[in-house]
């Protein structure tokens, strides 16, 4: 599906190291000394636990995470509370490295020193404290060493997840002056940060009228990185739970910022989460999707299809095929000249999920075409022809409904309109 809300991740994939090891040539061997036995992998930021086994911090702490309390080795009692940094076995491990440069050996950086709860919480403290005192320029930098700290490990973003930062930021967000979209944009970038979490409070705290209103201002106003994150933000609240999507639904001027970014782009990663945050809000509420039509919506939606790739022509059409459940989204796209030739040329291009809305929205369209003017542009385009076809290869059971009642519908004017490719709209002009 276009739209999943998780991605999962394999059990065995846990191990695997999220930075870039050193390269080492094939007839080289690391020392076992220096090897994690976990990973098995040169230690990158080695430490030894009580038990007087040494092993890569990544490593031991995800093994940790896992729900285990003994050492691997040993299997005596264990926890992340007593693993101090090996610095004899690092310093070895980089002198190894640079002595071994000549076979392609990286030297290992010098990891730093992972922030501590107290510390964390004190900088969060005084960022509170200081967005309360309305000083903007004390908060600024706090706010941006929060974010550096956050991005600099794992282990840095657990330990502020674990002080609550996500609540907050968020409550931070909604007292901060709606004037200080600097220090806005800056909480909200440091919130996608800490990402994924799961909190209801903080989703409330972002859903309010303040916080909407602000975020709404950072999309029109802030600047690139800010504007992006705004709406990655959005589509995580959206996605979350159904009573922050209606939050979000009944904001008419987030909703009007949300289409400005399909309508006018500022990214590839900012025109796919704007997709995504629409169509959770419009899914089940014809009256949002109404007004995303009067916005426009449906016309950006069809030109994102003239030449968009896989990921964005799904996403696309899913929007589209959505849009048309209202009656308004089905005039508009029965009368608009993209509309057929376009959902024509996508339906055996791009994948069965896009070959399937594509069918949808078709059928929604021309069964309640009055004039039948789309049923013989179906026929002039090749989609007869191309319906049969799908009925041949195979579709789900409803796309085979769908495209058997095209087909009905479509007979009576066959024979009747000469039949072209569609491949003589390649070079269709983008016109409403």
């Amino acid at each position: 599906m276009a739209f999943s809300r998780k991605a999962r991740a394999s059990k065995n994939s846990k191990f695997k190291s999220s930075t870039t090891v050193p390269v080492v040539a094939t007839e080289l061997s690391i020392p076992d000394q220096f090897r994690c036995p976990i990973s098995l992998d040169l230690m990158k930021d080695p430490v030894t636990a009580p038990t007087g086994i040494t092993y890569d911090r990544q490593s031991i702490e995800r093994w940790l995470e896992m729900g285990n309390s003994t050492c691997p080795v040993t299997n005596l009692a264990l926890n992340c509370h007593g693993l101090i940094p090996n610095h004899t076995i690092r310093r070895l491990i980089q002198d190894w490295c640079v002595s071994n440069r000549s076979h392609g050996v990286e030297r290992i950086p010098t990891p730093r020193i992972p922030i501590s709860q107290v510390d964390a919480f004190q900088i969060l403290s005084d960022f509170s404290v200081a967005i309360k005192l309305q000083d903007e320029e004390l908060g600024l930098e706090l706010v941006r060493k929060l974010r550096s700290l956050i991005k600099e490990s794992e282990r840095n973003r657990r330990s502020f997840l674990s002080i609550g930062a996500p609540i907050e930021l968020a409550s931070t967000f909604r007292a901060c002056n709606p004037e200080a979209l600097v220090v806005l944009g800056e909480i909200l970038t440091t919130l996608v940060c800490l990402l994924p979490f799961e909190d209801e409070i903080t989703m409330r705290e972002l859903g309010t009228s303040e916080s909407l209103s602000s975020i709404v201002q950072i999309m029109k106003h802030g600047d690139i990185s800010s504007r992006l994150n705004s709406v990655l933000m959005l589509k995580k609240m959206a996605s979350t739970k159904e009573d922050h999507a209606k939050a979000l639904a009944n904001h008419v001027s987030l909703i009007e910022a949300l289409t400005g970014f399909i309508k006018e782009p500022i990214s590839t990663q900012a025109t796919k989460a704007s997709l995504a945050a629409i169509f959770y809000l419009i899914s089940d509420d014809e009256k949002i999707a109404k007004k995303c039509v009067d916005l426009g919506l449906l016309h950006s939606t069809l030109e994102i299809l003239v030449d968009s790739d896989k990921n964005m022509t799904e996403k696309a059409l899913v929007i589209l095929d959505t849009l048309c459940n209202c009656k308004l989204g089905r005039e508009k796209a029965c009368k608009h000249a993209l509309t057929i030739p376009v959902l024509a040329k996508k339906m055996f291009r791009v994948s069965d999920m896009a070959t399937e809305f594509a069918v949808s929205v078709l059928w929604k369209v021309c069964k309640n075409c009055k004039e039948s003017n789309c049923l013989v542009e179906c026929l002039q385009v090749g989609v007869f022809q191309k319906m049969l076809l799908l009925l041949q290869v195979g579709c789900s059971e409803s796309t085979k409904e769908k495209a058997s009642e095209m087909l009905k519908l479509m007979s009576s004017f066959s024979g009747k309109f000469e039949c072209v490719d569609t491949m003589d709209f390649k070079g269709l002009n983008r016109i409403s």
